[in-house]
């Protein structure tokens, strides 16, 4: 489709600049032939004033038109050739300007499939579980209370996985729109504890201990969004995180930036994850699977678009089995 649209606009392109190219040619052609015509009129009508002058007779003179049809002639066939080395550039020139012009609509489109397709494919584990319970519990004639009671909870279970999921898609969509409405000075340091206190419950089930060593740090942002932000790092450092372990927060401000660094000591990620560590639905191979960790793989994503909303950038720096370390960087207050 992508092909067959980009040679659909490489001939509308060629089209247009053939257009105005051969209009011109003609335009030209008729500009240098009446200026030949009037070169030889004037011509003639000098030797005529010439001969006049000097022998006092009319003289007889033999005008070459062959050299003026032939001049014509060879104009014509300049502007042909002309033509046809336009046709050939403005083709290939049409060609590459088609696909640079398409490009932006390709990958809008390609991101578009890709978020359907894993989107479908995400709902589809659910939905199938879903499925698949109430049908074999349907064909038991003697189902019991408890057991229904059961598919019930199991049911409300994938239920709110779904919900879960659709929020996190909802928030997506939202940060990717980049809008800056709710911007005002936000202390980084109450923001951190905000978070901390969201997750306390799962860093206590895994005995693991969070060192806040954000300081008071003022900047311009959206305060539920870096909230969002502080707890999914937190989330994240946590999950991956074997029990006992720490994750520690800090901070730190310079002329035209403030960094929040979220260490943890947990399973680390392979450097060939990494480029790919926040793309939309992605999981990381090997120790961090579905099965061990709970989630979709949007948290990040999410993450990434808070940050790029703030005029952020990030940075990972990971060793397996040692851990990670995510840095994130902020403009100053002064730089808003």
């Amino acid at each position: 489709m992508f092909e067959r649209t980009r040679l659909k606009l490489t001939a509308w392109y060629l089209l247009i600049i053939m257009l105005i190219s051969i209009s011109f040619s003609v335009a030209i052609y008729g500009v240098l032939a009446q200026e030949l015509n009037r070169v030889e009129r004037m011509q003639r009508l000098r030797q005529e004033r010439l001969y006049s002058i000097e022998q006092r007779v009319q003289p007889r003179l033999v005008i070459d038109q062959e050299v003026l049809k032939e001049s014509k002639n060879r104009l014509s066939v300049a502007l042909v050739l002309i033509n046809l080395a336009i046709l050939v550039a403005a083709g290939v020139a049409g060609y590459f300007l088609a696909e640079r012009t398409l490009r932006p609509i390709k990958d809008m489109v390609d991101e578009q499939s890709r978020f359907i397709t894993d989107v479908s494919h995400e709902l589809r584990t659910p939905l199938t579980s879903l499925k698949s319970e109430i049908e074999v519990n349907l064909r038991d004639k003697n189902l019991k209370i408890d057991d229904a009671t059961k598919l019930l909870q199991s049911n409300l279970e994938e239920v709110n996985n779904l919900q879960y999921l659709s929020d996190n898609l909802i928030k997506l969509t939202q940060y990717q729109k980049k809008t800056r409405t709710n911007f005002e000075k936000v202390n980084l340091k109450e923001i951190s504890e905000n978070a901390q206190k969201k997750i306390v419950n799962l860093a206590r089930r895994k005995d693991i201990l969070i060192r806040n060593q954000i300081k008071s740090i003022v900047i311009n942002g959206d305060k539920q969004s870096l909230l969002e932000l502080f707890v999914i790092f937190l989330d994240n450092a946590i999950k991956y995180s074997s029990k006992g372990k720490t994750v520690v927060l800090t901070s730190k401000k310079t002329d035209h930036s403030v960094v929040i660094n979220f260490k943890d000591t947990g399973l680390g990620i392979d450097e060939n994850d990494i480029p790919r560590l926040f793309d939309r639905f992605f999981r990381v191979d090997g120790s961090r699977t579905k099965s061990e960790v709970r989630g979709y793989g949007l948290g990040l994503s999410i993450a990434k678009q808070i940050i790029e909303k703030h005029d952020g950038s990030i940075k990972v720096e990971s060793e397996l089995g040692k851990g990670t370390i995510f840095s994130v960087y902020f403009p100053s207050k002064e730089s808003f």
